[in-house]
């Protein structure tokens, strides 16, 4: 694969406790290694996915920075921006506007000291601004939209919107203006939601795939049911071509899969992160185990570090 730009691919978060044993073998469940460590060895991004619910705290995000590149040196992360900038906090009975937004002062220092503390050991590849599908394309949320990006214009930025009111050229001029990512989604198509686009409007291509679990994205009190899906083969391969095409009119390119439960997320990585390279990639032997049709496509690391080639 020729393309003008690296392409990362990685998960979205790492600590799940449904990944223990499946992803993860004893040496992290035991915590004699750290999953971020364990990551590195076969992803080179991983986006930061307990900064919506709790800020990161800087003396952790500097520990992670140093975990990860000290297996991956190329290794990098993306954050999400703390909830209070993008949800209502009352999300469940209204729904997110700029009316319903209410971040404060301490919110904005604790979420910039978090951030700084990667972006100082350059690891921060993009904050990542993540809407529910419920902030729609108003003035009103435009507005707020402009400021919010300003309040961060200090980092890379790219942001997520779900809804279809997004999906046209005036707003892909705006995020082109102000020099912001806009975020390509895979995600069930119910109601008025985004459908897949590749967009660059950045130096930064941005890919999430949250799966699509029809029957419980919105029924589902459980994240982890909803996250519960699996691309099949053909799905991939339609991903592939759009991401290339990505590719090749951004500077740098992060590719996170959501579907987390039982590791899923990072299967369907290693099998893009195949159909990108063209080549066998390395994989845990816990993962292979549990989903024998990476073995095709995978070079094995055993649970002791030493490789094997399956296949």
């Amino acid at each position: 694969m020729e393309t003008a730009s690296p392409i990362r691919i990685g998960t979205a978060g790492w600590s799940y406790k449904d990944w223990d044993g499946i992803l993860y073998p004893p040496e992290v469940t035991r915590k004699k290694v750290h999953p971020v460590e364990f990551m590195a060895r076969f992803f080179d991004v991983i986006e930061i996915n307990t900064s919506f619910y709790g800020h990161i705290r800087p003396e952790l995000g500097r520990f992670w920075a140093r975990k990860a590149a000290a297996v991956n040196p190329d290794f990098l992360f993306t954050a999400k921006l703390h909830r209070s900038f993008t949800h209502s906090p009352l999300a469940v009975t209204e729904p997110t506007s700029a009316a319903s937004i209410r971040p404060n002062d301490k919110d904005e220092r604790l979420a910039r000291e978090g951030l700084e503390s990667l972006a100082s050991e350059g690891k921060l590849g993009a904050l990542l601004i993540q809407f529910p599908v419920s902030f729609k394309n108003t003035s009103l949320n435009r507005e707020y939209l402009e400021q919010l990006l300003r309040q961060f214009i200090e980092y890379p930025r790219v942001v997520e919107v779900r809804h279809e009111s997004w999906d046209n050229p005036e707003t892909i001029a705006e995020f082109m203006r102000q020099n912001v990512g806009f975020c390509n989604i895979d995600q069930p198509q119910l109601g008025r939601a985004l459908a897949p686009t590749e967009y660059v409007t950045s130096s930064i291509g941005y890919v999430r795939l949250h799966g699509r679990n029809y029957e419980q994205w919105f029924d589902s009190d459980s994240r982890d049911d909803r996250y519960n899906y699996l691309y099949k083969p053909q799905e991939l391969q339609k991903w592939k071509e759009k991401i290339e095409a990505i590719s090749q009119r951004a500077g740098s390119t992060y590719v996170i899969a959501n579907n987390h439960f039982q590791a899923k997320a990072a299967v369907n990585a290693l099998e893009l992160r195949h159909l990108l390279y063209g080549k066998k990639v390395l994989a845990p032997e816990s993962l292979v185990r549990h989903y024998p049709e990476l073995r095709e496509m995978v070079e094995v690391e055993d649970d002791g570090g030493s490789y094997s080639l399956l296949g």
